[in-house]
């Protein structure tokens, strides 16, 4: 819920031969606070396609502020709209719940592509949580792309440390293995929040100061999530109650909260490792994590001897990853290439994925 991110590449859905300009648009905190309230009304949907009060409010105001993105993205970059073959939009997530075949992103992708005049791959999740997938995480098949042209010793493990922490698997040519990991930076984005009122703790500088109680770490990792096998996913919100009993967060000071959280997720990154086809020798980390030095030091001591490295040292972003690999999806949905797989989500098959929508009033545009 930090912002939006952007990115421009130029792919067929299997290779990326460019990766183009990224940008981040952060949300003010007035906006970040509807999100907050959609996020907790959605505890109560049944119906994926409702939008009652706060949600029907933040599904307005996150296609708007995409659409304004785009705009400023391709007016500061000098890019011509006409060039753009598609946006692949996430939207936001507000409810995950695969096991009840339930998830939303809030987003309407007909909204975007009548406002900015592109045609819009979205609602990517919802075909592969419908056919009893977990819907997550999606982005493992760009990591592959990426992966081919890196020269790394395999196995190499993709991981991203967003709200919730995720990685890919990826040994040769076949179907990457992935799921999520465990809790990412929510838990500590939100301990920050209610403790001192941070967004986040910035370059984790209050974990640093910190002493890990790694009993509350041992505690945590006892949660029935962590001896299921792969696939798995989930929501942003499911460890969120079960680490402040498990941790005794309360009786903590904000560095010794900040620093057991953090090892909490480095602890449940690294108790996955025995239930991957192999142990892998590479570790490349993205998303917001990646920054956090704390994190990313808990990372090489309880991966250790696998090499632990950004994604920005192996050449690729690691703030813009996401973003790009949304595009990419946005491509291979409009080519009918299959997005997530049995390795990666559960489902029983390889499964497209994403609603193409075009612009209502369809600008004279040219074709990549």
């Amino acid at each position: 819920m930090d912002g939006i991110d952007i990115a421009a590449i130029e792919t067929d859905g299997e290779t990326v031969s460019r990766f183009g300009p990224s940008a981040l648009h952060p949300y003010r905190e007035a906006e970040v606070a509807v999100l907050r309230a959609a996020v907790d009304e959605a505890t109560a949907l049944t119906d994926r396609a409702s939008r009652p009060g706060a949600i029907g409010e933040a599904e307005r105001m996150v296609t708007a502020l995409h659409a304004d993105a785009v705009q400023v993205f391709l007016d500061a970059n000098g890019i011509d709209p006409a060039s753009i073959d598609v946006i692949g939009f996430h939207g936001q997530t507000i409810l995950h719940r695969p096991e009840q075949r339930l998830t939303v992103q809030i987003g309407d992708g007909q909204a975007l592509a009548d406002e900015t005049g592109i045609p819009v791959v979205y609602d990517l999740r919802a075909e592969d949580v419908a056919a009893g997938g977990q819907g997550a995480p999606l982005v493992p098949v760009y990591h592959r792309a990426l992966v081919q042209e890196l020269d790394r010793a395999r196995p190499i493990a993709v991981l991203n440390i967003g709200g919730v922490a995720n990685i890919t698997f990826i040994h040769g040519d076949g179907d990457p293995h992935a799921c999520d990991t465990g809790p990412g930076n929510a838990l500590i984005d939100d301990f920050m929040r209610l403790r001192i009122g941070a967004s986040r703790d910035e370059n984790g500088e209050t974990a640093v100061r910190g002493t890990v109680d790694e009993a509350a770490v041992a505690r945590v990792l006892t949660h029935p999530f962590f001896a299921q096998r792969l696939p798995k996913s989930l929501d942003r919100n499911d460890f969120r109650q079960w680490v402040d009993e498990e941790a005794r967060l309360s009786g903590m000071s904000v560095e010794d909260g900040a620093a057991t959280l953090t090892a909490i997720t480095a602890a449940t990154i690294a108790a996955i490792v025995p239930r991957l086809p192999q142990r892998p020798r590479t570790w490349i980390v993205c998303g917001g994590g990646a920054s956090n030095p704390t994190l990313m030091r808990m990372l090489k001591e309880r991966l250790s001897p696998a090499s632990v490295e950004t994604a920005d040292a192996v050449g690729w972003s690691a703030d813009a990853i996401e973003a790009q690999a949304f595009a990419y999806l946005g491509v291979r949905s409009m080519r009918g290439l299959p997005i997530t797989f049995p390795t990666t989500t559960g489902v029983t098959a390889p499964m497209r994925g994403g609603a193409l929508v075009e612009p209502r009033e369809r600008k004279a545009r040219k074709r990549l």
